[in-house]
């Protein structure tokens, strides 16, 4: 390797850590969001909190980019714009379940088990293949549903896992179809920033005319726009977990391999859990809200260290490609 394709890639593997810090930083300020904005409007329902925490960072996230992009929107291509509404419609349907699980569960949870779709991945390839999965997949497996049934606190004898831990469990099911979305031949010559804005605008669309249609009353979408923690948490989330973490990872991803990319968020929920220990304290101090910080227990311990070891694993050591799409 050269040394400007070291400093590519180096740039390139910092990049995707910030990223992978700003994704960690989104668990408790959402968390935050949500509580802020039953603060302000108790009788909303879940749904309608959900997408009330979406929609908004969508929709500023969308005029940031038009404005960045307004002299070239011309140029953006049909591809572009296809791949732009099936990574809005993967990712929507992701943290629609996603934000909602956060309601019912803790910060750090919810990251370790978003992290699932590095395991499903070379399942689904697999059976896709039809082909028993390698040893190494089955074994990280079993680490995971272990880590699960930890984190998620699984009682066997009434087969139950908690509303929010199943919530999350299901959105991870929606990021492994957006990362199949990425690696697809036809998108190849797709730029970021095009591709990124349609994806925000399908996202804006869809969780707005959501927030109309699972409010109390229609004008009850403008009231959280009156509450200073609750704009203040949104614009944090838009400008670092939105625009930040979705730019870099479309910009610098390609410019390394998956596997070094898969091992890089691995980090995400490692980051989420340290900021759970001190974060949601600072933004109950600004938003007056009652969001203690998290401690640290033999779940969490157990739990997220079998769910990182496996796709650590799953990642330094990963099974054959199948044949290019």
């Amino acid at each position: 390797m050269t040394a400007p394709d070291r400093a590519i890639h180096t740039r390139a593997v910092l990049m995707l850590v910030l990223a992978a810090l700003f994704w960690g930083l989104s668990f408790p300020l959402v968390k935050a969001l949500a509580l802020a904005h039953q603060a302000v409007l108790p009788a909303s329902g879940n749904w309608f909190i959900t997408a009330c925490t979406v929609a908004p960072r969508f929709l500023l996230g969308s005029a940031v980019l038009l404005l960045l992009l307004w002299p070239k929107l011309r140029t953006i291509t049909r591809l572009e714009l296809k791949q732009g509404a099936l990574l809005g419609l993967t990712v929507g349907a992701g943290m629609l379940f996603q934000n909602d699980g956060l309601q019912f569960t803790s910060a750090s949870t919810s990251a370790f088990l978003t992290q699932i779709y590095a395991i499903m991945i070379p399942l689904w390839i697999a059976l896709r293949l039809r082909r028993w999965p390698p040893a190494i997949v089955l074994w990280c497996g079993g680490l995971v549903l272990v880590g699960v049934a930890i984190l998620g606190r699984f009682d066997i004898r009434t087969m139950h896992l908690g509303r929010g831990e199943a919530e999350t469990l299901l959105s991870s099911v929606f990021f492994m179809m957006q990362i199949f979305l990425l690696e697809r031949k036809e998108f190849a010559a797709n730029r970021a920033l095009p591709v990124t804005l349609g994806m925000f605008v399908t996202e804006a669309v869809l969780f707005s005319a959501m927030a109309l249609g699972t409010a109390p009353h229609p004008a009850d979408v403008l009231v959280p726009w009156t509450s200073g923690p609750w704009l203040g948490f949104t614009l944090l989330l838009t400008l670092f977990c939105t625009l930040g973490a979705f730019i870099l990872m479309n910009t610098w991803q390609p410019k390394i391999t998956a596997t070094e990319a898969g091992l890089i968020y691995c980090v995400e929920p490692v980051f989420t859990a340290l900021m759970a220990l001190f974060v949601p304290a600072w933004l109950s101090a600004w938003g007056r809200l009652d969001y203690p910080n998290e401690q640290v227990t033999w779940h969490l311990l157990v739990g997220g260290g079998l769910i990182t070891g496996a796709n650590v694993l799953i990642q330094l050591k990963p099974p054959a490609k199948s044949a290019p799409r």
